[in-house]
């Protein structure tokens, strides 16, 4: 009867540290649309391949708040959201798609 329950002991200790192994790699999951640094500048010929923007904020796990721009072949950048640059293109892009419905 006692190797029987230090056997379940045993299980119930591996299956802790199993859960407590894959807790971080959940967790690291839901970072993977963040943005993590900001761009500087954007090009005038890449401006032209800015199809939308989204606005990333801190509160749902992203640790920094950003613009995001998002490209024509599907790629992005990431732009601080209080740059006067960002700004004005977040605005240019707001009369591009209002004009166009």
């Amino acid at each position: 009867m006692e190797t029987q329950h230090s056997a379940m002991k045993f299980q119930i200790l591996v299956l802790i540290l199993l859960l407590a192994c894959m807790y971080p790699s959940v967790a690291q999951g839901s970072y993977e649309n963040c943005c993590l640094k900001y761009i500087v500048g954007v090009r005038k010929n890449m401006r032209r391949n800015i199809v939308s923007y989204r606005v990333q904020e801190t509160d749902g796990g992203c640790n920094i708040p950003a613009i995001v721009f998002k490209l024509k072949k599907q790629r992005t950048l990431c732009a601080d959201p209080k740059q006067s640059w960002v700004q004005e293109l977040m605005q240019k892009i707001d009369k591009k798609n209002t004009g166009t419905k």
